[in-house]
């Protein structure tokens, strides 16, 4: 009988393990844990995922400035070298601290004094600043024919460029690199020549006009000279850059009687000095220069005249003379006590034939780039706005080529009138003879000229030694 019991146990577990073996459903779990019951809804991502920082929206000149003011390169260093030294320096350096507040990007600048000579050593042994500025685009050409510096037309928007700079700032920045064109640099600071100064309380009283052509301004000539007075005051002795001037002059007559295409031609003697073209700019120079009833002193007193000593006489009572053509730094050769405006004042030499427009000869810095890292986009960038010469321009000792600049920045009339003609600029083109080959624009177009002003050769010996002194 037990053995029957045991038997009958038996077969009740073993049916029992073959039932929940063969599939029966196993115990609903009915509290689950916390953690596998509750886990967390994937309706609401975290805040990084749902919220992360909108794109900053770029500005006009490229993204990495509208960056650069997000503060995403604070404590960035940008290296920069250039001419300014002294006191220019400093204006330099008070003109850039508005954007390193603004952004954290430190613009280390050092200036040199022999920085024509250290700037090649620099840029052909691999140690250049990431900015230079030049103020001579022969120099930055000649480096960008080696194949050395950045094409800005990839680094700052070409809309802007083109809404800010007239056309001919756009054309001496295109340089042509090993591989073709490239946007060199832009343009931060000018100078202007085409200017044309005068004694004005003495010439007001004088009932004498501002003329507004070329034709004009002969006629008052004709009229300083009848009144027993001569009307220019003209000087080219500057020691072993004496003659300077006189190429000056022939600059500006050459974009007055000849398209910008000619001039940029002879600027790299595609275009002979022996040609027609330079020919009849050479004659408007010499009727005024040659005629002694014209110059102070007379043709033979232009050579031996120091070109700082030129205007002085416009100021002697009585007055001695009453033009004077130079660029805007000539005012700091005046005797003390002048007041701009009131003293003295100037008008835009004015144009020959009115189809060329109203042509500006100057010169000007600009600024190329070496390295090409976000933030020293966002410099070079930031350089092609008017706000970086503002402060400069505000100090005095600048004039800004952006067209977003005001110029009601200029705190004097006559930098204001500066100002205003390179605005009015229908082209604008640098010092010619600062362009050519240095054995022509600093040798032979200064001595040839100089010796045909004395006399010692004519005008066809002088220009056939230009012609021959050009390099092969």
């Amino acid at each position: 009988m037990k053995k029957s019991i045991w038997q009958v146990l038996a077969l009740v577990v073993v049916s029992a393990l073959l039932f929940t073996a063969c599939g029966a459903p196993a115990p609903v779990a009915t509290e689950a844990p916390a953690a596998a019951t509750e886990a967390p809804a994937m309706t609401e991502a975290p805040a990084a995922a749902t919220e992360a920082p909108a794109a900053i929206e770029a500005s006009p000149q490229g993204q990495e400035l509208a960056n650069a003011y997000a503060g995403m390169y604070k404590g960035a260093v940008v290296t920069m070298t250039g001419p300014f030294t002294d006191n220019d320096a400093v204006l330099f350096d008070a003109s850039i601290k508005s954007f390193e507040d603004a952004t954290g990007i430190d613009i280390q600048y050092t200036g040199s004094k022999e920085f024509e000579a250290s700037i090649r050593i620099a840029v052909e042994g691999g140690s250049a600043p990431d900015v230079v500025d030049f103020p001579q685009p022969g120099l930055l050409a000649s480096l960008v024919s080696e194949g050395y510096g950045v094409d800005l037309n990839t680094v700052i928007t070409q809309e802007w460029l083109k809404e800010n700079y007239i056309q001919s700032w756009l054309d001496m920045a295109t340089m042509q690199g090993k591989d073709g064109p490239i946007m060199a640099g832009v343009w931060g600071r000018a100078n202007v020549k085409s200017l044309v100064f005068y004694p004005k309380k003495a010439f007001d009283e004088a009932g004498y006009k501002v003329p507004a052509t070329w034709e004009e301004m002969i006629a008052l000539s004709d009229q300083i000279a009848a009144d027993g007075d001569t009307p220019w005051c003209i000087g080219i002795e500057s020691g072993a850059a004496t003659g300077w001037t006189m190429t000056d002059w022939l600059e500006e007559t050459m974009l007055r009687t000849t398209s910008t295409a000619n001039y940029d031609k002879w600027v790299k003697g595609e275009l002979k000095f022996d040609s027609p073209e330079v020919r009849t700019a050479l004659k408007y120079v010499t009727d005024i220069w040659f005629n002694d009833a014209y110059v102070y002193g007379g043709r033979k007193s232009i050579t031996t005249t120091f070109f700082g000593d030129a205007p002085k006489p416009m100021f002697d009572t009585p007055n001695k003379c009453w033009l004077h053509r130079q660029g805007n730094f000539i005012t700091s050769f005046f005797p003390e006590g002048l007041k701009p405006g009131v003293d003295y004042d100037f008008f835009y030499l004015p144009p020959i034939d009115a189809s060329l427009g109203k042509p500006v000869l100057g010169a000007g810095d600009i600024y190329a780039l070496f390295s090409d890292r976000p933030e020293t986009r966002a410099v070079i960038q930031y350089f092609s706005t008017g706000d970086s010469v503002k402060a400069w321009v505000e100090a005095g000792g600048a004039i800004s080529p952006h067209n977003d600049s005001s110029l009601d920045w200029y705190k004097d009339p006559v930098t204001r009138k500066v100002a205003e003609v390179l605005k009015n600029a229908t082209s604008f083109r640098f010092d010619g003879s600062d362009l050519m080959p240095g054995a022509v624009g600093a040798g032979s177009f200064w001595k040839s000229m100089t010796d045909y002003v004395s006399g010692s050769i004519d005008e066809d010996t002088a220009l056939k030694q230009i012609d021959a002194s050009w390099p092969k």
